[in-house]
């Protein structure tokens, strides 16, 4: 009797590259605007002149945790600060090259309009081999309701090569710039292949990366996904 057998041929294990990582720095700040957006960028590419013009980097807003022993974080940003603990970092996400360029604002004080960051050690953070990813803000317009947003940022990630499965947006923010505003949204990603995470890792969504905008960052499902994209 003919037949036909073919043994399926195992994949081999994906190695995650390494000419993107992120550099997170421990800093001491007593308090931090809400919106320290364009002023972090500032002070940054002040004292790194190369980060402005490098397409790779990207500049991960300062963030702390939203709630513990009682402290919920602040919402207003035209009235409250994010009061910074010792675990809060400094993250920069950049091409390998130019790690240690980055290295030399170790001990160097950055202004944010009144408040100051002390920059201390630095370590390399790999890009995370998770299919799930969260980005805190991905850029869109000020006229994008939340069909406008998840349909242009369907289009951008087919052009990038990214089959969507699972997609949730959160709610819009808003960042204030030198000529006007800046909106954004969150956006989480779900069941991707191990290979477009990492390119979605490396390449960012979107506009505004020197501005905290489009960096994924892996999501482990610790918490409801609900309270991420609310923020």
């Amino acid at each position: 009797m003919p037949a036909t057998w073919q043994d399926q041929v195992p994949r081999e294990r994906y190695v995650v590259p390494d000419d993107i990582q992120d550099l997170s720095f421990q800093m001491r700040a007593k308090c931090l605007p809400l919106d320290h957006a364009h002023a972090l960028s500032c002070a940054l590419i002040d004292a790194l002149p190369w980060l402005e013009d490098e397409p790779r980097a990207g500049i991960h807003l300062i963030h702390v945790a939203e709630s513990g022993n009682g402290w919920f974080r602040p919402e207003d940003p035209d009235t409250e600060l994010l009061h910074v603990s010792r675990r809060t970092r400094l993250r920069l996400r950049l091409p390998k090259d130019r790690l240690n360029d980055a290295r030399r604002i170790t001990g160097r004080t950055l202004s944010l309009g009144g408040y100051d960051i002390r920059v201390g050690e630095s370590a390399i953070k790999p890009l995370a081999a998770l299919t799930t990813l969260y980005a805190r803000y991905v850029m869109g317009h000020k006229t994008d309701d939340e069909n406008d947003f998840i349909d242009a940022k369907l289009a951008e990630l087919d052009e990038l090569g990214v089959r969507v499965r699972k997609l949730l947006c959160g709610r819009r923010h808003r960042f204030i710039v030198p000529d006007g505003f800046v909106y954004a949204r969150s956006l989480l990603l779900a069941d991707l292949e191990l290979e477009e995470s990492i390119l979605l890792q490396q390449q960012g969504l979107g506009g505004g990366r020197k501005l905290g905008c489009g960096l994924f960052l892996p999501h482990k499902g610790v918490r409801p996904v609900n309270s991420e994209l609310n923020q």
